[in-house]
């Protein structure tokens, strides 16, 4: 099957969104699909306000087209609300093509997070967005059941993967800190809500690994935080394993790839308990949730690495490319190719 994901967001963006889809696109490929991504790198783009890591895409619905036209897609997938996935929306309406949508990120928090605004105004431009998909994939049950209360009767339970030969467990002596190391990995921005993580009172070290927008003023405010950035798959996974635990202090993520990702690479997860890690790690006995983090940190400490890795080992990319196959909708009667 020719499959058309058109996303506004790409590399070189590091966040989940972007892993989640470049690995689907390259299990997808592995089963025999042909797979064209259409992402901001092919079109003119500003850095998008307040967020200038992420590039909008500039009135790209011209050659958007043409690039749809030319591939002829069997099956389109818009998995961004941005101004591709605009685009894409507004071509398969036109042509009366069906399209499926996923909901990675949840703008209408991060929204309110920068704005103030009601929850209910960005929720409505989204629900708006969503409303002809044949599908909303979700990333986990309790983001299905949040949709559900505001409004989507199309969305659907759609789980992540990670990949365990990039993410197993290492020597910690890559890092020579103060034991034991509590981290986080991912985005360093206002709706992560890193200080219920950054100014917890803990022996030994605290560090984030990754970069975004907060960072020069978190830098600032926590300066007995050892900060660091990863250059490739390969440091990245050997930071993950250096840790004793993982602290994943947001309240607002649909999924958490990246508490998959420490589970692989051996290392517990200590987090709220909110969506998010509920799903991810619920009551298994790989991390401890609880309102108290640093509780919850300290707890961690003392669970097994091996469990972490053997649970982790569940989730497998190839179960999740095969669902996505399973919620796609042919274009005008193509007949859907086997998953």
């Amino acid at each position: 099957m020719r499959i058309a994901i058109v996303t506004d967001a790409w590399h070189p963006q590091r966040n989940g969104v972007v892993r989640v889809l470049s690995t689907l696109a390259d299990t997808l490929r592995e089963l025999g699909h042909e797979v064209a991504v259409m992402e901001p790198g092919q079109f003119h783009t500003i850095p998008c306000p307040s967020y200038p890591e992420i590039p909008l895409s500039l009135w790209p619905r011209p050659r958007l087209e043409r690039l749809l036209e030319e591939f002829q897609p069997e099956a389109v997938h818009l998995a961004t609300e941005g101004p591709l996935g605009w685009a894409a929306r507004a071509w398969c309406l036109k042509h009366g093509h069906p399209f499926t949508t996923a909901y990675h990120t949840k703008f209408p928090h991060y929204v309110r997070a920068r704005t103030g605004v009601p929850l209910s105004w960005p929720y409505a431009v989204i629900r708006r967005f969503h409303a002809p998909s044949a599908a909303v994939m979700c990333p986990s049950p309790s983001v299905y059941a949040e949709l559900g209360q505001w409004g989507f009767s199309n969305a659907v339970e759609w789980s992540h993967g990670v990949d365990i030969r990039t993410f197993h467990p290492q020597p910690k002596a890559f890092l020579d800190v103060p034991r034991p190391l509590f981290m986080y990995v991912g985005r360093v921005a206002v709706e992560k809500n890193l200080p219920a993580f950054l100014g917890l009172e803990l022996p030994g070290t605290r560090m984030v690994v990754g970069d975004g927008p907060a960072r020069a003023g978190l830098m600032k405010r926590f300066p007995q935080v050892d900060w660091r950035i990863a250059n490739g798959d390969r440091e990245l996974s050997r930071y993950f394993a250096a840790a004793d635990c993982f602290v994943f202090p947001s309240l607002t993520d649909t999924f958490g790839l990246v508490m998959l990702e420490a589970l692989a690479s051996g290392v517990p997860v200590a987090a709220f308990p909110v969506p998010g890690p509920l799903d991810v790690v619920g009551g298994a006995p790989v991390g401890v949730l609880k309102e108290d983090l640093r509780q919850a940190a300290l707890d961690a400490l003392s669970i097994s690495p091996q469990a972490c890795r053997d649970y982790a080992a569940q989730f497998s990319w190839e179960r999740v490319a095969r669902q996505f196959l399973g919620f796609l909708q042919p274009l005008n009667g193509a007949a859907r190719t086997a998953a």
